[in-house]
């Protein structure tokens, strides 16, 4: 294969984020009482010779008659073009100017507003093969210049035969024109461009789809603005996490995967082999087995509060950060538990169970204002602190319990003991993680330390109260009201059977763990936890993150960012220092951090460096994972 390599790139879609003349419609037809329904013709015809379902020049000569564009126009066009030029041709500039000599825009746009736009990306005058149009007196454009090859049917074929270009021919571009220059021999090898547009049946004749410059250049080995193509980046989301997030990281090129339920730890085995990132809520169990099965893996979102569902030290130990949403949904479980006591201090469970009955029984008896009860806290985290403010609000004695010392809010009491707070209070309410050490942390002592008639709610886990004791308490009388969302065992879909022995017992209320499940909340997640692993991925930053150490870094510029995770042990910030010394790299900026398992280390270095650092870095003893961002 020849060294020489000649880069033939259309236009529309391609070079741009959209079709020229659709534009210029837009401008031209501003006013005018037929413009939406020519505009709309316009866009037809212009898919239609695209996908090759009619004659190009058929389609070129109807798209003008439809415009009733003039000369004046075409600045305003030209300014709109350029910024909409496509997100990677932008950011990968230094490729165009470092083989312009190589590069060929041939399109069947016009030279007019093609050449003003790619002038600046250093693609030289004479590489620009397009239609020109012709004007009449009055500057209006009539017509196009017919002799030109690109005017008329195959026109791009005709003029790559006319070029006669020596070497490996590669054509990047969205339609059926560019695909026939492959098919009749002219070229090495067809991508179909899909950043902006993607045509089904171009795609299947495409001998490689690339949705993004960057992913053309990587496959090339070449020059390019980022270090890896994000479409490359293979993103697992489960258990219906929000739109948004879906959104966000399709918007950011990665190649999503939406699966509406948790897994199993075999399926998930499988699934997650070639999974980059995985996004889970609080079904889906990412354990030892499944971590060790995701060789890939460089980031978790926990689209929830808690983590305990994920193996935070295998995590840690193989690289894999993880980001939760640790303030998303504090407000929904807030409201909840505050409207489950209000409901089960009015006895209001069974009497609207009875209501449906058709049963009427209008009684105070057991019914009660908040106005001057002891609630009691027991977690006094994000959501047990908001919770303390909202209840006093309401009238509430607020009385809280934490094994961490925590400042409290308000006019809250702090308790120095568990038992302490289950003797004071009339309601209690569980808001602790999920840590091992928590398990049954309410059971049959913990229920005879109680008072008589206490309402009791758990909306933080379902490990943490021994479900049998409760039941035994329920039916006795002494929890005269419960609220219980979450549960030893869930099912893991909607379509699952909720088994458990708490159904059916009175002035109880049993909801299918939904405290922090408001739209609201689900949204916030849904963008916050996106972010924080994309900003891991672009920067290095790990703020937020529930197991590595918490670094927030600069924005990177003109430089390569080294990261460097690895076993935390004595001396290896001087073994790295000391390999980027015997290859004479200069460090611009360099940033560490550890615990007690890992240690993070990024180092920024000029961007020409010795590559053969790298594999050096990597062959490390203690290296975990190792990436260059750029």
């Amino acid at each position: 294969m020849s060294e020489k390599k000649n880069f033939v790139i259309d236009f529309d879609s391609t070079f741009t984020q959209v079709e020229a003349l659709d534009v210029l419609g837009e401008i031209s037809l501003a006013g005018d009482p037929e413009k939406e329904q020519n505009l709309k013709a316009v866009e037809e015809l212009t898919d239609k010779g695209m996908k090759g379902e009619m004659s190009f020049r058929e389609s070129l000569v109807e798209r003008l008659r439809l415009l009733k564009a003039n000369k004046k126009h075409l600045p305003d066009l030209v300014a709109n073009l350029e910024d909409r030029v496509s997100s990677s041709f932008v950011r990968n500039r230094e490729f165009f100017e470092e083989h312009h000599d190589n590069i060929f825009i041939v399109s069947n746009g016009f030279k007019e507003f093609i050449v003003p736009i790619v002038a600046p990306y250093g693609i030289k005058k004479e590489n620009v093969f397009a239609n020109t149009f012709i004007f009449d007196e009055d500057d209006n454009i009539v017509s196009f210049d017919k002799e030109n090859v690109l005017s008329s049917n195959n026109g791009k074929v005709e003029q790559l035969k006319q070029l006669q270009l020596k070497g490996d021919v590669f054509v990047i571009g969205d339609g059926y024109t560019d695909y026939e220059i492959k098919a009749a021999g002219l070229a090495n090898k067809f991508y179909a461009f899909t950043e902006n547009i993607e045509r089904a049946n171009i795609l299947e004749k495409a001998d490689h789809i690339t949705p993004s410059l960057d992913e053309f250049l990587f496959v090339h080995n070449m020059n390019k603005a980022i270090s890896y193509p994000k479409n490359r980046i293979n993103v697992l989301l489960l258990e219906n996490v929000h739109e948004d997030a879906v959104n966000i990281m399709k918007e950011e090129g990665y190649n999503v995967t939406v699966h509406p339920g948790a897994m199993d730890e075999d399926e998930l085995c499988e699934r997650i082999k070639d999974v980059s990132v995985i996004g889970i809520r609080s079904k889906t169990q990412l354990t030892k087995k499944v971590l060790e099965n995701a060789n890939r893996l460089i980031a978790v979102g926990a689209f929830c509060i808690g983590t305990n569902q994920i193996d935070l030290q295998t995590c840690l130990k193989r690289g894999v950060a993880v980001f939760n949403a640790p303030y998303s949904n504090t407000r929904s479980v807030v409201e909840l538990a505050i409207g489950e006591i209000i409901l089960l201090m009015r006895n209001l469970p069974d009497k609207i169970r009875l209501m449906h009955e058709g049963k009427w029984e209008k009684s105070a008896t057991n019914s009660f204002e908040t106005r001057g009860k002891k609630l009691g806290i027991i977690g006094y985290g994000n959501i047990g602190a908001q919770l303390s403010v909202v209840a006093e609000s309401v009238g509430f004695d607020v009385y809280y319990y934490d094994v961490e010392e925590k400042l409290p809010m308000g006019n809250v009491t702090k308790c120095n003991s568990l038992k302490e707070l289950l003797q004071t209070v009339d309601i209690i309410s569980l808001h602790v993680d999920g840590r091992k050490e928590n398990k049954n942390l309410i059971g049959e002592k913990e229920f005879g330390y109680m008072k008589e008639k206490v309402i009791f709610l758990n909306l933080s886990r379902g490990h943490v109260v021994d479900i049998h004791a409760l039941k035994k308490n329920i039916e006795s009388g002494k929890i005269v009201g419960a609220g219980i969302d979450v549960f030893p065992e869930e099912p893991k879909t909607n379509q699952e059977e909720f088994i458990s022995e708490l159904k059916n017992l009175p002035n109880l209320i049993l909801t299918p763990h939904i405290g922090g499940s408001t739209l609201e909340a689900q949204e916030n997640i849904g963008n916050f936890v996106p972010n924080k692993i994309i900003e891991y991925i672009n920067t290095g930053s790990t703020t937020n993150s529930v197991n590595f150490p918490n670094l927030q870094l600069p924005v990177l510029k003109n430089a390569h960012r080294l990261i460097h995770i690895h076993e935390n042990r004595p001396g290896i910030l001087a073994e790295i220092n000391r390999m980027l010394a015997s290859h004479d790299i200069n460090i611009e900026g360099q940033y560490l951090k550890t615990n007690e398992t890992i240690g993070y280390v990024i180092t920024d270095i000029d961007k020409r460096y010795d590559k053969a650092v790298i594999k050096d870095l990597k062959g490390l003893n203690g290296t975990i994972r190792f990436r260059v961002l750029y």
